[in-house]
């Protein structure tokens, strides 16, 4: 079944939404959303593969109305939707997050309705046609990484914690982070940003201030 055929089917993207604390004049719970992404999204990703063509996080903080919030986005038919939703919100992780006051707020679109029904949808629009198109599975890609990144660190270390211990997670998710930031800062330029640089024949790309630059 090809791209086109599976737009005009009954499918769509649907959004979870995870709004985390933020206390005034911290930085942001950024573990959290490792946490949020290894022990309640991952699972469910895999249970539900088969279902769902695309997928991908979303990871934002700013001091405005949204605050911090790691997001969940996938492109699948709306029963298996519904099933996906459910499942995220009764997770009893998730559910223990929110009783300590961890997350503040989880929202869920409505499964019984189609609202972006197109692969690009949920694409920026400002971006050309052919990139709204595409962009999806470029960021499931990079997402997918993130997540094996996550599951490798945590298997290296020999600390991990041995029960649903919130506390003791939450350090250990924190420690993880940490790895993975040390990673992406040392090896993200070659292994990434280089790679996809080479993909597109080098050619220079304008970077934000309208710079040249390779990678």
């Amino acid at each position: 079944m090809t791209i086109q055929q599976e737009t005009r089917s009954a499918k769509g993207w649907w959004y979870a939404r995870f709004r985390i604390k933020w206390a005034e004049e911290t930085e942001p719970l950024w573990h959290i959303d490792l946490l949020l992404a290894h022990r309640v999204a991952a699972p469910l990703l895999r249970a539900y593969h088969k279902e769902i063509l695309f997928w991908r996080f979303h990871r934002r903080a700013a001091r405005d109305p949204e605050g911090h919030q790691f997001s969940l986005t996938f492109y699948s038919n709306p029963e298996t939707a519904h099933r996906m939703i459910d499942s995220l919100r009764e997770h009893k992780l998730l559910q223990k997050m929110k009783r300590a006051g961890i997350i503040i707020q989880d929202i869920y679109d409505d499964p019984a309705r189609v609202s972006t029904p197109r692969i690009e949808d949920t694409s920026d629009g400002t971006w050309s046609p052919e990139i709204r198109k595409s962009w999806p599975f470029f960021i499931m890609g990079v997402c997918q990484m993130w997540l094996s990144l996550i599951t490798e660190v945590t298997a290296n270390m020999s600390d991990q914690p041995k029960s649903l211990s919130l506390p003791k997670m939450i350090a250990f998710y924190q420690r993880v982070n940490d790895t993975i930031k040390t990673l992406w800062r040392e090896q993200g330029a070659h292994s990434l940003l280089h790679h996809l640089n080479a993909i597109f024949g080098y050619e220079p790309v304008f970077v934000r201030e309208v710079n040249l630059r390779r990678f």
